[in-house]
């Protein structure tokens, strides 16, 4: 069974690539401006991907693929702010982390041409606030913006402000902040991930995985739960060992029990970085039961994909191109099974 990968870079290029047994191969790429860190479908046409270029003028891109998945930009626009790092479409918007500016745009957008629908955001809502770690923290730091489909919101994990935002649309269908999270000041709140009433936060700058409880309404109280490294051996505070990704892939027929699989960039192991497997059962702190080395070096994005989510992508933004993992044991471990080392500074993947 052959498989196609969309991967985002820190070059000028978006790479297609084709999975198949233990092969890995670059397809084609299609140029599309600086440092195209992050891309989503459209969540009606996986032909159709939105990438943020960052850069101090955030752009907007859209690239339509053809039968081979061979893409052309179609069209582009402003992002509102600095350094777009995070995107994601929510029917016909492109809701917008700007890095830098500490902000969440707005775009509107279509499946059908010209795709984006504006030359600059409709909205922008920008933050405020800081954090104690002077080179990371003096202002607010958008880091991603992911639609949680079953509470019908946007939640925004602000690295600068140690905080994660709710944003629900208000009656007249505008996106604004409902609500936040506080988490440990210095923390640096990056991604998040939501399951079975719980939000898991992945705290960059601690290394570190922060759960709380999740009620629906974003004014209800929120418990801190536990917290809990992203490594069996953390070293001392601060170091460059800094965790980038989490996931938690939904159960299914085959992988029954849901993990919490985190990245970790910049260890000294000369097996590389690591992608770390938390148990989840057990209602409090998750737990870490592996450790696997990856051979990649600033182990930076990973997603699943495949039958049943049974393979994982990641890749080295340094060294190590991409790398394919098939989970095994149930979800407890990972298997190597296919690699390109020559691929150049990847930071995610979509799964066709």
């Amino acid at each position: 069974m052959s498989f196609t990968i969309i991967g985002s870079s820190y070059t000028n290029d978006v790479y297609t690539y084709s999975f198949e047994g233990d092969s890995l191969a670059l397809k084609s790429s299609v140029e599309v401006g600086f440092h195209p860190s992050w891309i989503a479908f459209h969540p009606e046409d996986r032909s159709l991907i939105f990438a943020g270029l960052e850069q101090d003028e955030g752009k907007i891109i859209a690239i339509k693929y053809d039968a081979e998945f061979k893409g052309t930009v179609v069209a582009e626009s402003s992002s509102g702010g600095k350094d777009p790092c995070s995107v994601v479409v929510v029917k016909d918007e492109l809701l917008i982390a700007n890095y830098s500016s500490g902000s969440i745009s707005v775009l509107p957008v279509s499946q059908n041409a010209p795709y984006i629908l504006a030359d600059t955001p409709t909205s922008t809502i920008t933050l405020s606030g800081s954090g104690p770690n002077q080179e990371r923290q003096l202002s607010p730091h958008t880091h991603q913006v992911i639609y949680i489909d079953e509470y019908n919101e946007i939640l925004v994990p602000d690295l600068g402000g140690d905080r994660v935002y709710r944003l629900k649309k208000d009656a007249k269908g505008t996106w604004n902040i409902a609500g936040h999270i506080d988490h440990e000041a210095g923390s640096g709140p990056r991604h998040v991930a939501v399951h079975d009433g719980y939000l898991y936060t992945l705290l960059e700058l601690k290394s570190s995985i922060a759960k709380h409880s999740f009620p629906r309404s974003p004014t209800s109280d929120v418990k801190f739960i536990a917290k809990t490294p992203t490594m069996y051996n953390p070293p001392p505070l601060p170091n460059d060992m800094l965790a980038a990704e989490i996931l938690i892939p939904k159960p299914n027929a085959i992988f029954t029990t849901p993990y919490v699989y985190v990245s970790n960039r910049n260890h000294p192991s000369p097996e590389g970085d690591s992608v770390a497997i938390f148990s989840i059962e057990k209602p409090d702190a998750p737990e870490l039961i592996a450790e696997i080395r990856t051979g990649l070096r600033h182990l930076r994005g990973m997603e699943f994909g495949g039958p049943d989510d049974r393979y994982l992508c990641a890749g080295g933004l340094y060294a190590g191109g991409v790398r394919i993992f098939e989970r095994t044991e149930g979800g407890k471990n990972l298997k190597l099974v296919a690699q390109n080392s020559s691929i150049k500074s990847p930071t995610g993947f979509l799964w066709v």
